[in-house]
């Protein structure tokens, strides 16, 4: 038997090895294991024990039916297997590349809990749906019904695509309205291609155009269309904006140049890879090459600004974040990712300002965890005299996402918001307190998980059409 090929490697900006950009886990099978693909995953597959209680179902916010596909992969029946993966999963190959597993159906399997090393449930779940794209099994969608009803899906991130495959495929008339040129939200512009492959996004754009769902690309709703004119233009809407207003960062200099969001950072980064023109990247101002970069923040955004920063040629790149790394909310495994590309990650450090204009370094406070607030969780603490600045020619601000204001900027002040400013949707039925308007994904729960958005995005689909049947028998009587 031929041996299985080894991990490639490249050189990205400096002198040091990057995982190749197609194989940055090591258990995509298709890139990596190329004609044994279908034989490892067959392998990691038969690992799954078939637990009578299986935690990785319990916790995928999907409840994807995993040991189910697993099995069916283990003994060849991928057909199958994806069916049932799709069944539950608007996007499993989008899933299986970017969602945390670590902390979610692997980081609960019995097997990795065993002590033995968890079955690799995210590559598993992406090949077979790779493969699925490649046999032709991924169909068009083609309802048994046409209905005459119509829906509006204002913003087409994870949430609004899942609902508009799920409206679609119940028959109904689907057109989503986005402010960007390109669908696909966060998964578009605020993943990196590294992770997520915009060809995987914009494949499954072009399903849905196919079957029948109409882009409206490049509309702001409140300045080039009203968002009452978009109620009375469908029988019902759902909000599926996400969040997009950063948190910022008060104290001295922090107005100067050289201090960007991570948004707009991730933004260019992703246009360029279109071959899209980005002014600020050709000036300098969203271009880490040959800088020194320091990322703020722990979070998922946080480590892909940092990697993005790795592949651009900087020559130095740190994560400063304020608690330590058993503490930090991104992903063990991303952070392990920019461990192995040259991220130094300076645990404990918090800023406080920011020196030159431009800026040319962060005034650092040391932090140090106390006593644990109602939640368990340490609060940092400053520790007095253990200032210092961390040189910096750029400085990525990677602190999160709150909502922007929908009801002012939407001139629809009746809209119920939370205290939090995310819109307030009943958490099951995601309806809204108007009448025939719903919200799902980021905007109603805060900034979270993609494979969140898609559930919600499902679960609104569906009380979207059970309304419009009530309506339609109300109409009828």
């Amino acid at each position: 038997m031929a041996k299985e090929p080894m991990l490639k490697f490249v050189t990205v900006g400096r002198d040091m090895p990057i995982k190749r950009d197609a194989e940055d886990r090591k258990d995509d099978f298709l890139e990596i294991y190329g004609e044994f693909a279908d034989e490892k995953a067959k392998e990691q597959a038969s690992r799954c024990s078939q637990c009578g209680v299986p935690y990785c179902h319990t916790h995928c916010p999907l409840h994807n039916n995993i040991p189910d596909w697993l099995r069916l992969t283990a003994t060849g029946r991928l057909k199958e297997a994806y069916e049932i993966s799709q069944a539950t999963n608007s996007f499993p190959e989008i899933c299986g590349r970017i969602c945390p597993q670590d902390r979610l159906c692997e980081g609960n399997c019995v097997i990795e809990q065993s002590g033995h090393g968890t079955v690799t449930i995210g590559s598993v779940e992406k090949y077979i749906t790779d493969t699925a794209w490649e046999e032709g099994w991924v169909e068009l969608i083609k309802p048994a019904v046409e209905r005459e009803e119509s829906v509006g899906i204002i913003g087409s991130g994870p949430g609004g695509l899942a609902a508009a495959d799920r409206l679609r495929r119940a028959g109904l008339k689907v057109t989503v309205y986005e402010r960007s040129d390109r669908a696909g939200g966060l998964m578009m512009y605020g993943i990196p291609g590294f992770k997520l492959e915009k060809d995987i996004v914009l494949r499954r754009v072009k399903q849905l155009e196919d079957s029948g769902v109409e882009f409206v690309m490049n509309c702001n709703v409140g300045e080039d269309i009203s968002f009452d004119a978009i109620r009375g233009k469908h029988d019902a809407v759902l909000i599926a904006t996400g969040v997009y207003k950063s948190r910022d960062l008060k104290g001295p200099g922090s107005g100067a140049a050289g201090i960007v969001r991570a948004i707009d950072y991730l933004t260019c980064s992703n246009k360029l890879s279109f071959g899209d023109e980005v002014e600020e990247y050709e000036s300098g101002e969203l271009n880490a090459a040959g800088k020194k970069v320091v990322v703020i923040g722990g979070g998922d955004t946080a480590m892909d600004c940092l990697r993005t920063a790795i592949r651009q040629g900087a020559t130095s790149v740190k994560c400063l974040y304020r608690r330590d790394r058993a503490n930090m909310p991104g992903s063990q495994r991303e952070t392990q990712n920019a461990e192995e590309e040259g991220v130094e990650f300076v645990w404990l450090s918090a800023p406080k300002g920011f020196a030159g204009d431009p800026v040319t370094g962060v005034m650092v406070q040391k932090m140090r965890l106390g006593a644990p607030d109602a939640s368990g969780r340490q609060s940092p603490e400053i520790i007095e005299g253990a200032d210092y600045i961390e040189e910096a020619d750029l400085v990525i601000k990677a602190l999160g996402f709150e909502p922007e204001d929908l009801p002012t900027l939407w001139g629809v002040e009746e809209l119920e918001t939370t205290r939090w400013g995310t819109v307030m949707a009943d958490f099951k039925t995601h309806a809204t307190n108007l009448e025939g308007v719903y919200a799902c994904g980021d905007i109603q729960r805060g900034a979270s998980l993609v494979v969140w958005a898609i559930r919600d995005g499902r679960e609104a689909a569906d009380a979207m059409v059970e309304y419009l049947d009530q309506s339609a028998a109300v109409a009828a009587e």
